[in-house]
């Protein structure tokens, strides 16, 4: 059985534990043995490297030295990290090595909650995509700063620019995967998404 180790907190106004709760139960589906934590310290207490998958699910906040080099220790020895919205990367602005190994970063989401958008799987072929087509949400629309290693997997429009919505990419021996979608669990539960987030953690933990 693999291991998934959740970590939650942070703004609340992304409900981070309800959130965890979707995730981990998609996980247990696929027989992950999931260990959800609500504090930072996990990422120094915990055995990381013993985990197949990580998820951080934590929006803002500061993450000291001693908490955050073990989790950049585990992914670049191979475990995965997969997480969505600004749970992933709207994290610890202030910590480039962590926005280095997440491959971007949140800026802004012109006009707020409740923009109609539309979500493109124009990217690179995957199993994370395989057989989804274009889909409408609304939600907040994530306009990012990206790594340019990233493998882009969907894409959304502002005007002419191509943002990336769902990617992937390598942090030393670890896969990483990322979906901006997920402002509000409802959006995390609409089906493209969940099927999204749980091929991508499925991905990341090379379980598919």
């Amino acid at each position: 059985m693999k291991k998934a180790l959740i970590v939650s907190g942070g703004w609340e106004g992304h409900h981070p534990h309800e959130v965890a709760d979707i995730l981990a139960g998609q996980l247990r589906q696929h027989d992950f043995d999931v260990t959800c934590a609500d504090t930072l310290e996990a990422y120094k207490s915990l055995p990381l490297p013993e985990f197949d998958l990580i998820v951080p699910n934590w929006t803002m906040g500061e993450i000291e030295r001693d908490q955050l080099q073990p989790l950049l220790d585990a992914v670049r020895g191979g475990v995965g990290l997969a997480g969505l919205h600004g749970g992933m990367n709207d994290a610890f602005r202030s910590e480039p090595d962590y926005q280095f190994m997440t491959g971007g970063q949140w800026v802004a989401h012109p006009g707020n909650d409740g923009v109609a958008y539309m979500v493109y799987i124009d990217g690179a072929p995957s199993p994370i995509t395989e057989g989804l087509t274009d889909f409408q949400v609304v939600s907040e629309q994530y306009y990012l700063h990206v790594d340019p290693a990233i493998t882009t997997l969907a894409t959304t429009r502002f005007g002419e620019v191509v943002m990336p919505v769902v990617y992937t990419k390598r942090w030393g021996e670890g896969r990483v995967f990322y979906c901006s979608l997920g402002h509000k669990p409802d959006i995390v539960q609409m089906p493209q998404t969940l099927t999204l987030m749980t091929r991508g953690m499925l991905w990341a933990a090379k379980s598919l």
